[in-house]
């Protein structure tokens, strides 16, 4: 079984930040880092992690609005495990409810966060398929097969990745800026291949169709639906 995991650090204290980092990338896992709590829920929602260091008291959004907006509105199941100073059993009772799977309060050893990480990784069902769905159409993150309607959609790499980001948005939209930058950070193309991937998606998502589900919304950017709606175009 391959050992690597991508986990996501989100942390304000640079040095906590840094040390746990450090440790973990001489495992061998993969590691990214947010800042505050809003900059670490986008990222959640944008990527795929095998598991989140989570701490409460963070600039912009704290811990627990975290937790709580990634298992209610984008309803995902990332293990999360709360890294805090705070040690009451209400705190703890909280973070639980709102769906973290481990607590650790500080001072910890990083021996222990790691074992801890490891246990989660076995608390995940090695076989589970990891699928977004909305309305009729369903995403296999695992196999990477859209899927609506029983019909398997051909969709290229890039516009799957494109899906994925407005099925985890969905009803709300996402502009345009937001999925170039998922798509290629910092160093878009000269043309505009966006284009592509948006015209592929409608000919493949909507056109066998009655419903339509992806939208155009003016000045915003796009949004998929499960009832169609009425905004857009």
């Amino acid at each position: 079984m391959n050992n690597t995991m991508r986990i996501l650090i989100i942390e304000d204290n640079p040095d906590i930040a840094g040390n746990i980092g450090d440790y973990l990338q001489l495992q061998g896992h993969i590691v990214d880092f947010a800042s505050d709590g809003l900059l670490g829920l986008n990222l959640a929602i944008e990527h795929t992690f095998d598991a989140i260091i989570l701490d409460i008291n963070m600039p912009r959004m704290d811990g627990f609005e975290v937790c709580r907006q990634l298992r209610g509105e984008h309803q995902l199941d990332t293990p999360v495990l709360m890294l805090t100073a705070r040690d009451s059993l209400a705190d703890k009772t909280t973070g639980f409810e709102l769906g973290a799977w481990d607590y650790l309060v500080k001072p910890f050893e990083l021996k222990e966060l790691s074992m801890r990480l490891d246990a989660l990784k076995l608390r995940q069902a090695p076989n589970r398929s990891r699928t977004l769905s909305v309305g009729d159409l369903s995403l296999n993150l695992d196999k990477w097969q859209a899927v609506r309607g029983g019909k398997v959609l051909n969709l290229h790499r890039a516009s799957l990745r494109v899906l994925e980001m407005l099925m985890r948005a969905s009803p709300n939209a996402v502009s345009r800026q937001d999925i170039e930058f998922f798509l290629w950070g910092d160093n878009p193309p000269s043309s505009d291949p966006l284009r592509s991937h948006m015209y592929e998606l409608r000919r493949e998502l909507d056109k066998p169709f009655a419903l339509k589900m992806l939208k155009t919304m003016r000045g915003i950017g796009f949004a998929l639906s499960a009832d169609g709606g009425k905004h857009g175009d």
